[in-house]
């Protein structure tokens, strides 16, 4: 059995099916790019549909994803990690952000200093089983539907520091912010339960090079984050 901490249904519906007529006359069969689903088949109820969805999802990414350490990755690439992560929600009535991150080097030593880092921001909503340390904070930057997911996420970055490391002025979007919301999130592991090890699927937001105090760090939205077995 799988142990599901974070599930985004959002990313799920994205895996759209295509109609496609078969042979057999009369015979209507959905082909997506992780499979297929005949029409005529008796319907399950909503939750094993999804679990359909979702084996025929991870099957597709399985094959198509790289490791998140990889260098050269582009937003919008699909990658897969294996880490201990730990992960914190900022709760507003507007937006629920959950921030995940793994061990800050040398904090945990059963996991060694990477040289690329990762930092993974989604929906509360898409929480599921254990409930994450949450810190209440300013509600976060509203942006415009038209903004890329990069855009939206280093904006509303600054309003996480300040929330965090309770400083007064909030650090200015863009790469700065992000690096900054990764510190103020490792000074913060000693008030967060151990980090589990986990595993899942991600689509890349952006990629930080390494800095002289910092290694890379990829930044990405996940798709699911499990319990490693």
């Amino acid at each position: 059995m799988r142990e599901f901490i974070y599930l985004s249904d959002a990313k799920l519906r994205q895996f759209v099916p295509h109609p496609r007529r078969l042979r057999r006359p009369g015979a209507l069969r959905l082909t997506t790019p992780v499979g297929g689903i005949d029409l005529d088949a008796p319907a399950g109820d909503a939750e094993s549909a999804r679990g359909r969805q979702l084996d025929q999802v991870v099957g597709h990414l399985a094959e198509s994803a790289r490791w998140f350490a990889e260098p050269d990755l582009r937003p919008g690439g699909w990658v897969w990690f294996e880490a201990p992560l730990l992960y914190v929600t900022l709760r507003r009535a507007s937006r629920d952000l959950v921030l995940f991150t793994d061990p800050a080097p040398g904090a945990d030593p059963q996991y060694p200093s990477a040289d690329c880092r990762l930092l993974m921001h989604g929906s509360a909503r898409h929480l599921l089983g254990m409930t994450p340390v949450s810190v209440e904070g300013p509600a976060l930057t509203a942006t415009d539907e038209s903004s890329s997911a990069c855009t939206t996420f280093v904006t509303d970055a600054g309003e996480v520091v300040r929330t965090l490391t309770g400083a007064g002025d909030p650090a200015p979007p863009g790469a700065r912010g992000v690096r900054d919301l990764l510190a103020a999130l490792d000074a913060a592991q000693p008030d967060i339960p151990t980090a589990a090890w986990t595993q899942g699927y991600a689509r890349v937001t952006t990629s930080l090079p390494a800095t002289e105090t910092a290694p890379r760090c990829l930044v990405a939205s996940p798709l699911t984050v499990e319990y490693a077995l």
